[in-house]
């Protein structure tokens, strides 16, 4: 849930925060360091920084393909963030997409999360 949310309100942070930047990323050093350290733009950063320990974590003690389907739902979360925070418009192409999504996790939820043993394991029983 973590990996889910971190990385959904991350990018609603950082897009909210560029959205709101009276500097707007300019090629100017300055501009780029006074966007990176406003409030909101600073708060996605670390939220996605957030997400990558998060991700990282659990990769290591689930296959990826388990991992990236799963995970996925974070993608619905930020259309419907959009939707409602910046008025954005969803076509009915992107909420079938969006429902395939949903389908996708659903299925992959159902299996197990590892499907093959961790290669430590598998090099320490070979060592013995």
């Amino acid at each position: 849930m973590v990996v889910v949310l971190s990385q959904a309100l991350g990018n609603w942070s950082l897009a909210w925060g560029m959205k709101h930047d009276d500097a707007h990323m300019a090629l100017s050093p300055i501009a780029v360091l006074r966007t990176i350290f406003s409030p909101w733009v600073g708060l996605g950063i670390v939220l996605l920084i957030l997400w990558l320990l998060s991700r990282m974590a659990l990769l290591s003690w689930a296959d990826l393909s388990y991992v990236l389907p799963v995970t996925s739902v974070g993608y619905v979360i930020s259309a419907i963030l959009g939707k409602y925070s910046f008025a954005e418009e969803i076509s009915t192409a992107r909420w079938a997409g969006i429902a395939l999504i949903v389908a996708g996790t659903a299925l992959v939820g159902r299996t197990q999360r590892n499907t093959t043993e961790a290669p430590l394991a598998v090099e320490m029983e070979t060592r013995s």
